[in-house]
């Protein structure tokens, strides 16, 4: 009993250290500048709550074509990386061949070593092929960058299921994509679901390759929320607008949030049925 106490009052320590950050920033997003300075952690009146700082950082940071942009860089990243991943790590796990476990390997390395490493290679790739400050070249960008995980995670899923489902449809008269798309992927769905929910976050969330590939150009139209918070942040440190800022901050954390809650179910299973399979 004494253990399970300390376990639980560690576990509940580590919650309060995580999530008092985000609560503060949340109720600060509602006080006016003066009221920040005054006392930084002492909660909003509830007769004076400045809910014009969200239509500021809403405005100032142009969230609406930041938020329009990242919907658009995001889903299609996440659906190339989840449709393309998935057909990897099949072939991958499914058909044996000398080159596989290398190749496998190769995918591998792309988690082991940092992408920032090859960025300025990329960098020039991307001005060479004209894709440089592009939507296009940004979700280039994700989709291979996020592969390596996908087929990670989804190698481990297509390798515990059972083999005679696939000899049966073949034997039914399905092709080999067709034995893919229609028995193996289905049974593959806590996995996709896993993956497609971990890149939606990494996506949402990236600034590196959004700064260093869409900053340089004068249209600004494949730029990113994270790239508009970092605006907002600049404008808040000599304007002294700290309170837009935290407002900003909560409005990129709500997409996040809102599929981790909806998700939090899918997102266990997926990773406790990969440890178990893998």
């Amino acid at each position: 009993m004494a253990s399970r106490r300390l376990i639980f009052l560690l576990l509940a320590g580590y919650a309060v250290w995580v999530m008092y950050p985000m609560i503060w920033v949340a109720y600060s997003s509602l006080k006016d500048d003066a009221a920040i300075y005054r006392d930084a952690f002492a909660l909003p009146p509830f007769d004076d709550l400045r809910t014009e700082n969200y239509v500021q950082a809403w405005r100032d940071a142009r969230f609406g074509d930041y938020l329009f942009s990242s919907l658009v860089v995001t889903v299609v990243s996440v659906t190339g990386i989840v449709f393309l991943g998935s057909m990897a790590a099949y072939a991958l796990a499914r058909f044996h061949h000398p080159a596989g476990r290398g190749v496998f390997w190769l995918f591998l390395a792309g988690l082991m070593i940092p992408a920032q490493l090859a960025v300025v290679p990329l960098f020039f790739e991307l001005q060479t092929l004209g894709l440089l400050n592009s939507r296009i070249g940004l979700i280039a960008v994700y989709i291979a960058n996020g592969l390596p995980f996908a087929v990670f995670i989804l190698a481990g899923f297509f390798r515990s299921l059972p083999r005679s489902l696939y000899e049966a449809a073949v034997i039914d008269g399905c092709s080999e994509f067709a034995a893919f798309w229609k028995v193996q992927l289905p049974l593959a769905r806590p996995g996709l679901i896993t993956v497609a929910i971990f890149q939606f976050i990494g996506v949402w969330k990236e600034y590196f390759f959004a700064f260093m590939l869409t900053s340089g150009g004068v249209d600004d139209s494949a730029r990113t929320l994270p790239m508009g918070l970092a605006n907002l942040s600049i404008t808040a440190q000599y304007r002294g607008s700290y309170g837009s800022l935290f407002a900003g901050i909560v409005l990129v954390t709500i997409p996040i949030l809102l599929v981790y809650l909806l998700l939090q179910r899918q997102i266990v299973k997926g990773v406790v049925a990969g440890a178990i399979k893998g």
